[in-house]
């Protein structure tokens, strides 16, 4: 490795945990570690299958061969910008191929890229480049109304050592993304790969305080996109649509992108989740799979009521990032697509799904089962006391994609993991231990999600998957909110889909519903939307504060 590798390396590694070596072990004897650097997913596929599409969007396309060829230029160009192996920069690009192209720019430079969404802004943006050291960002010009140069330039001013930043469209008074693409160089950089180590850097989908950082290493996450692409029995004749932002875990490599690379199959990017233009895209490229949350899936399913081309091609359908109730799900399996998969996962690496070919009772009451035979999971009470099997407590999990420690956060990680490396989801699950569910995971909810209400503890889940019942609610969350008498009172946020419906008859349908008396809301308040996570949750820390300012 040359000099300039060295010191990146060295430098990441000061704040990256890596898996204990008794474990690192075990996982290349299974064979799930192949020593394979994730660049090597392009090359691979560009070896074997040059000329078939790998990634298209609304402007063209690029072939297997054609994205490995200007990936390696690309590279090229960033080396001879002082750009050096262990580098790290900030990638913020929205849904085209271009994302795929600097994606694997950066990667085949040795560089290790720090996932933002388009969403994220100065706050996180700043705090990413902090934490992570990056000395480059990635970013496109105007994309819908803002204009991401005016921010790369207040971040460059805060942040010194972000010295480089590439704007993929009008540069402005930066350097031109696209331009790196005639770069004559012969080749990439010739550097070795240390595959025990980071390849990317993914941001949590918390919704308290500052996203943490999630390093992926080459091992762990070549591994996750193949088992995912095996989960999701995906095939070469399969077309991915990437319509949920392309640099979030679960359309990377879930299977995603990745996934569907592994075995040759091409990836359609969008920008415009709307029924109108997807169904379109998905019928123009013959789309297979797709993976998004649940608000999304449930308007695809409406929409099949009027729209004039329907999604008739899909066969798979991932719905993940919030848990399904079974009504929501039977609801989607009957309205949209039969080829219905639940997943439940995060970016920090555990993964369940349910199987291609599972009986509808599962996939409507579970969230699947473990991705590999090397999961480890553990259902644990408040004392950290394993419970009896079938009953319910916090997931902790460990396994050979499931990371070890957040990037520099000591203080996280002492919170998040237990002494023997399990990392604490703050998930409340249940695993099933016999009859037709058993081994199937079901999401009851978080460990924090619950309103203490004189002297009772309410799970919002439960409540909000009655709430999502009523033919009125088109989207609902319960949040806590402080009072002197109960300590804390229930309040329904709901997004109606026509005329209001007061509290009264709220909870007169809720108690229709045999929902627990201590269990109904205290207030309703109409909203026109939830406010949301970059990822797609509910961000339950905004929307109290909204409803608190009212």
């Amino acid at each position: 490795m040359s000099t300039g590798s060295q010191r990146g390396q060295r430098d990441l590694g000061q704040g990256f945990v890596p898996f204990p070596d008794h474990r690192a072990e075990e996982y290349r004897s299974a064979g799930y570690w192949r020593g394979r650097a994730l660049e090597s997913i392009l090359r691979d596929a560009a070896t074997q299958w040059p000329d078939k599409p790998a990634v298209i969007d609304a402007t063209g396309s690029h072939t297997f061969a054609e994205l490995d060829a200007v990936a390696d230029r690309m590279a090229a160009a960033l080396a001879a910008r002082g750009i050096a192996p262990g580098d790290r920069v900030l990638l913020q690009l929205p849904n085209t191929r271009e994302f795929a192209v600097a994606a694997f720019a950066l990667l085949r430079a040795g560089v290790v890229p720090v996932l933002c969404l388009p969403g994220h802004r100065s706050a996180e943006l700043g705090h990413f480049a902090e934490v992570s050291g990056a000395v480059g960002l990635v970013i496109p010009d105007v994309v819908g109304g803002f204009d991401y140069r005016e921010m790369a330039g207040q971040l460059r001013d805060a942040h010194p050592d972000l010295r480089r930043v590439f704007v993929h469209g009008e540069p402005g008074s930066f350097e031109s993304w696209s331009a790196l693409a005639d770069f004559e160089d012969p080749g990439p950089p010739s550097f070795t790969v240390d595959t025990s180590e980071p390849a990317v850097l993914l941001v949590s989908g918390g919704t308290t305080g500052l996203p943490k950082l999630i390093p992926r290493t080459h091992d762990d996450y070549v591994y996750n996109a193949v088992a995912s692409a095996q989960a999701c029995e995906m095939v070469h004749d399969d077309v991915y649509l990437v319509v949920l932002p392309a640099g979030h875990n679960f359309p990377f490599a879930c299977p995603g992108l990745l996934g569907a690379m592994t075995v040759g199959a091409s990836s359609v990017f969008t920008a415009d989740p709307s029924p109108e233009s997807a169904f379109a895209l998905i019928d123009k490229h013959g789309v297979t799979i797709t993976g998004m949350v649940n608000a999304l899936a449930k308007l695809w399913t409406q929409a099949c009521d009027w729209e004039p081309v329907l999604p008739t091609t899909l066969r798979l359908v991932q719905v993940g990032g919030s848990r399904l109730s079974p009504d929501e799900a039977r609801y989607i399996y009957d309205g949209l697509t039969t080829g219905l998969q639940q997943i439940f996962g995060m970016a920090e690496g555990m993964l369940q799904f349910t199987r291609p070919g599972d009986p509808v009772e599962v996939v409507a009451n579970t969230q699947g089962r473990p991705m590999s035979p090397h999961d480890e999971l553990r259902v644990v009470d408040e004392s950290g006391v394993e419970v009896a099997p079938g009953e319910e407590g916090e997931l902790l999990v460990r396994g050979p994609y499931t990371l070890n420690g957040y990037y520099r956060a000591d203080e996280a990680n002492a919170r998040s993991f237990s002494p023997d490396g399990f990392y604490r989801s703050g998930d409340r699950v249940r695993i099933f231990a016999d009859g037709p569910l058993a081994g199937n995971i079901e999401v009851v909810g978080r460990i924090k999600d619950v309103i203490h209400r004189g002297g009772e503890t309410v799970s919002a889940t439960d409540l909000e998957d009655h709430l999502h019942t009523h033919p009125a609610i088109y989207a609902a969350a319960a949040v806590a909110l402080p009072d002197d008498y109960l300590g804390e009172k229930i309040c329904a946020a709901v997004v109606f889909r026509g005329p209001q419906i007061s509290l009264a008859e709220l909870n007169a349908f809720l108690d229709e519903r045999g929902a627990s008396a201590h269990a109904r809301p205290d207030m309703l308040v109409p909203m026109p939307s939830l406010p949301m996570t970059a990822v797609g949750k509910v961000d339950k820390k905004s929307l109290v504060a909204a409803i608190s300012a009212r």
